[in-house]
């Protein structure tokens, strides 16, 4: 995958991620995203979802300095994408999601009001995360299925019909 390649070139090493190489989750995420004819930036967005490490995945592939050579690779609006998913305030945002998205971003500890496109998208992605995980992964869904599908009712009404329909699929 050239875009991959080109995040390996930048400097992004092969880390271990909970089911394997991380390379293969990026690549698995990104194809989930586009089995659910997902828009191709949300897409990108999925194959560097990591990039600048997220709540959960602390190692950084790629420095926050570099934002702009992600963006020549993926697109403005991928890139903008990959920032919001790692610079998420995951407890924060997972105990106080409403229709109000609570948004707190982890680099800079500033409050945003995201707009419903920002939501829909991060929704879309973190749902196609956090399944390629749960797919390939009996114990994932052990420990962390209940908190999931509380996380991913909240988020339903932001997400794709393949979306919520995967979500049954691996979870109930």
């Amino acid at each position: 995958m050239e875009k991959f390649i080109q995040l390996t070139k930048l400097g992004a090493g092969e880390f271990e991620h909970f089911n394997g190489s991380l390379q293969k989750h990026l690549i698995a995420t990104f194809e989930i995203l586009k089995n659910w004819n997902a828009k191709d930036y949300v897409c990108d967005a999925g194959l560097y979802h990591a990039a600048y490490g997220t709540d959960g995945f602390d190692d950084k592939m790629i420095s926050l300095n570099q934002r702009r050579a992600i963006a020549d690779i993926i697109g403005s609006q991928a890139e903008k994408l990959v920032y919001l998913y790692c610079a998420c305030d995951r407890d924060y945002f997972n105990d106080n999601f409403t229709s109000n998205l609570p948004y707190r971003d982890r680099f800079t500890n500033k409050k945003i009001q995201l707009d419903d496109s920002s939501i829909k998208e991060f929704c879309e992605l973190t749902v196609a995360n956090e399944l390629e995980i749960a797919k390939k992964s009996s114990e994932f869904i052990l420990q962390y299925g209940d908190e999931l599908k509380i996380l991913f009712n909240k988020m339903t009404p932001y997400l794709s019909k393949d979306a919520k329909v995967e979500i049954k699929n691996i979870l109930y």
